[in-house]
């Protein structure tokens, strides 16, 4: 059979299991049970040796991927993220708009990191994996690890409210220049600081405001319904809305624009920032 995929296992601090190491090293598999698959299947030489289930990765090793008799074995999602920020241990990435974090769909945000950032060198490297969530429709910043430890010290962070997440947001109607939402959610406390950053007449919706909003909680739509429970829905919302005052076709303008966070592993202190996509600056032509 045809070797379609070549690599050369980088030198490792202690020897790991070949079915942990595989994950990611391929284009065309991307996942763990994949590797299983391919293994089980013969697809796989390791220094020109069918590779097993038992075989250890120490460095050095020409690792190389057979075709399979069907071509449609493996499915790759093309698509294409750009990567802000990337080391050994996590990532941050753009999510746009439209795309799903994670869930049962092929069209993935997580489906997707595999061929967009590198294969950590941690001998607990896993399958990158995002640590938070944003909405289908919210576009900006992704944390992702990289490593089993690097996921578990994120979620740590977010649980212990050391990351700080930033958004922006276009909504309707007047608004006071500042303050904080204390309105719980689904019977969880949930708070969020906002403050006006520019206003425009509108004729449709009387007002537009630019907002910056700083969730202090992480609860499922918060910022959505919080903005709704001060009657100054997000433009665009199809799901929080004031009848009447749906705008369809543009999406919603909703945009994690910037993270702040200590690395949990080298210290440094990490602000990521994504400027503001153009259909805001369509509105708002005084920002960056």
């Amino acid at each position: 059979m045809r070797i379609i995929e070549t690599h050369i296992a980088l030198n490792l601090d202690k020897p790991i299991r070949f079915q942990e190491y595989g994950v990611g090293i391929f284009n065309t598999i991307t996942t763990k049970s994949g590797i299983k698959k391919a293994i089980k299947k013969q697809l796989i030489l390791i220094d020109n040796e069918l590779a097993s289930t038992a075989k250890f990765i120490s460095g050095g090793e020409k690792i190389m991927l057979l075709e399979s008799n069907n071509k449609q074995e493996f499915s790759r999602l093309k698509l294409e993220l750009e990567v802000l920020f990337e080391d050994d241990f996590l990532a941050v990435i753009y999510k746009p708009a439209g795309i799903l974090v994670s869930g049962n769909k092929f069209v993935t945000i997580a489906n997707a990191l595999s061929q967009n950032l590198k294969k950590s060198n941690q001998v607990d490297a896993v399958k990158p994996q995002p640590v938070h969530r944003l909405d289908y429709a919210t576009s900006g910043l992704l944390l992702v690890g990289k490593t089993s430890s690097a996921i578990q010290k994120l979620s740590e962070l977010f649980q212990k409210k050391e990351i700080q997440k930033t958004y922006y947001a276009i909504t309707m109607g007047k608004m006071k220049p500042l303050g904080i939402i204390d309105k719980s959610i689904d019977d969880k406390e949930a708070y969020t600081q906002f403050k006006v950053i520019s206003t425009e007449i509108s004729k449709r919706f009387n007002f537009l405001n630019l907002v910056e909003l700083l969730p202090k909680t992480g609860r499922k739509h918060q910022l959505r319904k919080h903005l709704l429970s001060l009657k100054n829905p997000i433009l665009g919302d199809k799901d929080y809305f004031i009848e009447g005052k749906i705008l369809k076709g543009k999406g919603l303008y909703l945009h994690a624009a910037r993270l702040e966070f200590k690395h949990p592993f080298t210290a440094e202190k990490i602000t990521i920032r994504r400027e503001l996509p153009n259909k805001f600056k369509s509105i708002f032509s005084n920002i960056e």
